[in-house]
């Protein structure tokens, strides 16, 4: 039965050995999981994939392998589920095909939007679901949530489903990202410390053996000599794009971070969401009422300090062109304005991106930030992370 998986498996190049296959088949005869795609996936990749340089191979010969689990209807699971009554409310959101979605024009541009917006909240008196105009759920309107519009306003919904909306009007909370994630391998680590910048600073606390025999032969007695220590004096500073299209990455960013604390001596980490603008926070829990000018960064962090940002860059363009095109909050500036302020005051800047780079040009957004950042925009990768910190120890 799996025989064609195994064969894609090594047709992509992952070095799956016939013991390996073996014990997953042991494994699946044992019952370890059952009805559980999330579960089958899991034990597959532990199972097969030693390295995780192979990880990317062993989810393209996952999806040739099994991508006709898709094909099953939403009417036939319906028929066998006994579905939860949450579940079952969303029901009613608009389901639409490719044909259809491309056919839902946009409403011309942020300031036309913005307006209708305005108008639609003046003309709304109760609450509307399905349907394409008033403000509600489960539809095709530009305003509401939990349905579809290709550039709309996003109201009273607690997490992204398209990653379409302009704007989002929602207090969401996002979470602090651990700086204790186990890492699989040493090589994320050795690739940040390729930025170095050695230096002996601090009280003279470190043993000198060659001072300390050069000073004892020359005085005919022990002479102990002691320095500071050596320590790694590169400035860094981490920004680090938080909640949103950026769930789908915490765990690869959450392992960057770990390495970062364990490889920079002096690092200041900061949260943002989608793009820099007036304030950014050290604390997701107290992101609106301890909030840290942006300003003030510019102010403590001399130039010689390395930047480092953390985002997918993925939003809506107005975002980084309009004033009050800022999800969440008013902007008096637009974000681009602040990216180039960060860009003149650390010339030694770089952005990860853990989008896959050939996905690049597909994004308006994240063509607009990548012009921010001309060279120095690299995918959150072994290889991207090493390309930039050369970039960095310039």
């Amino acid at each position: 039965m799996f025989a064609p998986f195994l064969a894609a498996l090594r047709k992509e190049a992952v070095p799956v050995s016939l013991g390996e296959y073996l014990t997953f088949l042991r494994a699946m005869a044992a019952g370890i999981v059952t009805h559980d795609p999330d579960g089958f996936y899991a034990l597959a990749r532990t199972v097969m994939v030693k390295d995780e340089r192979h990880l990317d191979a062993f989810d393209r010969a996952f999806a040739q392998s099994f991508n006709g689990l898709a094909g099953v209807s939403a009417t036939d699971l319906l028929a066998a589920l006994d579905l939860p009554a949450d579940w079952l409310a969303r029901l009613t959101e608009g389901r639409l095909t490719p044909e259809d979605q491309a056919a839902i024009a946009a409403l011309g541009g942020f300031d036309a939007l913005m307006q209708t917006l305005r108008d639609r909240l003046a003309e709304q008196t109760g609450r509307h679901q399905g349907g394409n105009k008033w403000i509600g759920t489960a539809g095709t309107s530009p305003f509401g949530a939990y349905g579809y519009h290709p550039e709309g306003v996003r109201l009273g919904q607690g997490a992204s489903r398209h990653q379409r909306a302009a704007k989002v009007w929602d207090r969401r909370e996002f979470a602090n990202l651990s700086g204790s994630a186990a890492l699989d391998s040493r090589n994320l680590k050795l690739a940040l410390r390729r930025l170095r910048r050695w230096a002996r600073e601090g009280s003279p606390d470190e043993l000198d053996l060659d001072g300390t025999i050069r000073a004892t032969a020359d005085h005919g007695y022990l002479d102990l000599q002691t320095r500071p220590e050596r320590r790694n004096a590169v400035k860094v500073l981490l920004f680090l794009d938080s909640g949103g299209s950026m769930d789908a990455h915490v765990g690869a960013v959450e392992a960057l971070f770990s390495a970062a604390r364990a490889s920079f001596r002096q690092l200041t980490q900061v949260y943002f969401h989608n793009c820099l603008y007036d304030g950014v926070w050290r604390d997701n829990r107290r992101r609106w009422d301890q909030q840290t000018p942006t300003m003030d960064l510019i102010h403590h962090h001399d130039a010689r300090t390395r930047c480092i940002f953390v985002g997918d860059a993925t939003m809506a363009p107005y975002e980084l062109t309009e004033v009050g095109g800022a999800n969440e909050h008013w902007n008096p500036e637009p974000g681009q304005v602040w990216l180039a302020r960060a860009r003149s005051q650390w010339p030694a800047s770089v952005w990860l991106n853990p989008v896959a780079e050939a996905q690049w040009d597909q994004s308006a957004s994240i063509r607009l930030v990548r012009a921010q950042f001309p060279g120095a925009m690299f995918p959150l990768t072994l290889d991207g992370i090493s390309a930039a910190m050369k970039v960095l120890g310039r």
